[in-house]
């Protein structure tokens, strides 16, 4: 491929520009800033919270990467939920492409920060890190991007299927938790590797990946970031605000309440 092949690519720029827009809208508002300051702010409490909590000398990565992804996992989905309402809000036809984009893009970088704080607090255990305190270390770090971008792409599809964002936000907790929690009975159980985000949360933040488990975040990811966003485009397409395949999204940033 030649060097300047992108550039010569109009779609390509033009899903750059769109996505550099939905980013810069994600921080455009004062709540928009403060949104992802207090999501910041739940990783670095989570963090010292378990470290403070854990005995001395048995701090893990592993241990404290599942409650600072968790809980940046929280508020993650109202980013996107908010990205979407934008999208529904543009003028004339809109690509949906730019918004899940930018969505996955902010997400990851939330979880590195989360993998990053997790380091940190390792640093500056009082007792100090459990002698095997890295191990797994690089998957769960991948494991928690992965999190996070799952989390990002579930409140993009909410907030394209449900207008008030009060409802969007308090559904993407009740909905994964709650199916969650109806899985966990006996005959259930299996179907929950399978079918719920918080399951392949436990997986990727453990470590302890294999072919079994990587194929069930791969279908969990199918179900809830590709399916939840495919019934959304479905929906704006029924409403009369078309996706379009290629058109160009309007380069600036949109008014929006929040």
């Amino acid at each position: 491929m030649r060097p300047h092949a992108l550039h010569d690519d109009p779609a390509a720029a033009g899903l750059g520009r769109a996505t550099r827009v939905a980013l810069r809208r994600s921080v455009a508002t004062r709540p928009r800033r403060w949104l992802l300051a207090i999501t910041l702010l739940l990783g670095v409490l989570a963090a010292a919270g378990v470290t403070a909590a854990t005995p001395p000398d048995e701090p893990t990565f592993a241990g404290l990467a599942h409650p600072v992804q968790s809980f940046l996992s929280v508020t993650v989905p109202f980013v996107g939920i908010l990205l979407a309402h934008d999208l529904r809000r543009a003028p004339g036809a809109a690509r949906l492409a730019p918004t899940l984009l930018a969505a996955a893009l902010l997400a990851a970088a939330v979880g590195v920060f989360g993998t990053l704080v997790c380091a940190a607090a390792l640093g500056v255990a009082p007792g100090g890190a459990a002698v095997d305190a890295g191990r797994h270390a690089g998957t769960i770090a991948v494991g928690g991007v992965l999190v996070q971008v799952v989390a990002g792409l579930v409140g993009v599809g909410l907030g394209l299927l449900l207008r008030p964002f009060v409802v969007a936000a308090l559904a993407s907790i009740v909905l994964p938790l709650g199916l969650y929690a109806l899985l966990g009975l006996d005959a259930l159980r299996p179907a929950q590797g399978w079918l719920t985000p918080y399951a392949t949360v436990q997986n990727l933040l453990s470590g302890e990946m294999d072919a079994v488990r990587w194929a069930q975040w791969v279908v969990v990811l199918l179900i809830w970031g590709v399916g939840l966003n495919g019934m959304g485009a479905a929906r704006l397409r029924r409403r009369g605000e078309p996706v379009a395949p290629a058109a160009a999204q309007d380069s600036s940033p949109h008014r929006s309440p929040a």
